[in-house]
């Protein structure tokens, strides 16, 4: 049973550390739990903060944090290296490590879960995913005694915030992205969001606790909201849906599907009603079917929260928990979904019968065709849904359908997730 309080040592004191400090500071009566004895960071002499206990170690020397046998780790340094040295030397020793890391947990957290076995030690890492959701502890505990077969949510709450505010005032991509830079929610490098990368690390680590397999982010296919435009959005709203970031992971055959990427959903579902940054995750059960969690995906004393529950569930007595293994997944094709296809062509007579004819050489159906006036015809935009088809050979119809000379732009094609279990 862990002796109170645990000693924790701070890595990291940017916007999430600092909340986590700030939380152990402001809630005394976390005090006979939990003690914050060291601070390490780079240029302690500008992070250093008054309104931290003067017994509070600051340090730039992580050798000096390990020679003080904290309890506990909290790791909110971000990034695989040096984070991952620092984390498994941490474990070595048998200090039980919280992290909000997901990057170095997609790469690695087969191999730490495994240190933190051997040694007797605890993995904690609500934070990695929906920030201040409670969706891992959820997740783990909560649905343990069901068999997952599927994991769909909205992971980046940065790509939320574009898509929903694009969908409610018209506006296109690059001034709600530049918007979203200023107010804080976008990097000046916008890449890890817009293009999925956060999301698929996310997902790898969802997939990980809902599934215990490890996919590698890398195997995850992932799409970019860069071809969003506005008038995506108007046909949308003309079959009653709007357009999100979803990231899934589902069993398939002998693995799972997963992807992240710009979807079709209906409006009145819980992913189109999900606005501004806010995350949500679906999760699905052989016994129990859907299970839903949402809340503030970022920020830091949302993120901070979870770090501060997971250092609360290692001070309560008797907790254990048994020791988890994450076994080798495999991505494997997703199974036959409708589409969305958007063109924006130079008109001209005999367009849509070559698409269809495209189409048709891979047995495609098509479902409905929709086109809005008031567009110039040197950049029409219109849109051609199509009925359940196999990912391949869409691509193989559009590959086809991309050579002729009328595009003014690369055909989209966005899958349309009208069910839930879908």
């Amino acid at each position: 049973m862990p002796r109170h309080p645990l000693t924790v040592a701070l890595l990291g004191f940017g916007t999430v550390g600092s909340s986590v400090a700030r939380i152990l500071v402001e809630r005394p009566e976390l005090t006979d739990r939990l003690r914050l004895t060291h601070v390490f960071n780079r240029g302690v002499a500008r992070k250093r903060a008054s309104w931290l206990t003067p017994d509070v170690v600051w340090t730039e020397d992580f050798d000096e944090v390990l020679a003080a046998r904290p309890d506990v780790v909290v790791e909110v340094v971000g990034g695989v290296d040096p984070a991952r040295e620092w984390v498994t030397r941490s474990l070595e020793q048998g200090a039980s490590v919280v992290s909000a890391n997901k990057m170095l947990l997609a790469a690695h957290a087969p191999e730490l879960l495994i240190v933190a076995a051997r040694r007797g030690v605890q993995l904690r890492f609500e934070a990695a995913v929906g920030g201040g959701v409670p969706l891992i502890h959820g997740v783990r505990e909560g649905l343990s005694g069901d068999t997952l077969v599927g994991v769909a949510g909205i992971l980046n709450g940065t790509c939320n915030y574009i898509l929903s505010r694009m969908a409610a005032k018209g506006e296109p991509l690059d001034v709600v992205l530049s918007d979203a830079q200023r107010l804080g929610y976008a990097e000046a490098d916008p890449s890890a969001d817009v293009d999925g990368h956060d999301a698929a690390a996310k997902l790898v680590v969802l997939a990980g606790i809902a599934f215990h397999r490890h996919i590698k982010a890398s195997d995850i296919p992932t799409k970019s909201i860069r071809q969003i435009s506005s008038a995506d959005f108007q046909y949308a709203r003309r079959m009653a849906c709007t357009i999100r970031q979803v990231s899934q992971a589902r069993t398939r055959d002998s693995g799972f599907y997963a992807s992240v990427g710009p979807v079709l959903v209906p409006q009145i579902s819980a992913f189109g009603r999900n606005e501004g940054a806010n995350n949500i995750v679906s999760i699905f059960g052989q016994y129990g079917g859907e299970s839903s969690f949402s809340g503030a995906g970022a920020g830091g004393p949302a993120t901070a929260v979870a770090v501060v529950s997971d250092l609360l569930a290692l001070t309560t007595v008797g907790e254990a928990r048994e020791a988890e293994q994450w076994r080798p997944g495999m991505v494997v094709a997703p199974a036959a979904m409708p589409y969305y296809l958007r063109f924006v062509v130079r008109d001209c007579p005999g367009i849509i019968a070559t698409i269809a004819a495209a189409l048709a050489k891979q047995d495609i159906n098509l479902d409905a065709l929709h086109q809005e006036t008031g567009y110039p015809k040197d950049a029409l935009p219109f849109v051609i849904t199509v009925e359940p088809c196999e990912e391949a050979a869409l691509s193989t119809a559009l590959n086809e359908i991309g050579r002729a000379p009328w595009h003014a732009e690369p055909p989209l094609a966005l899958p349309m997730l009208l069910d839930a279990n879908s």
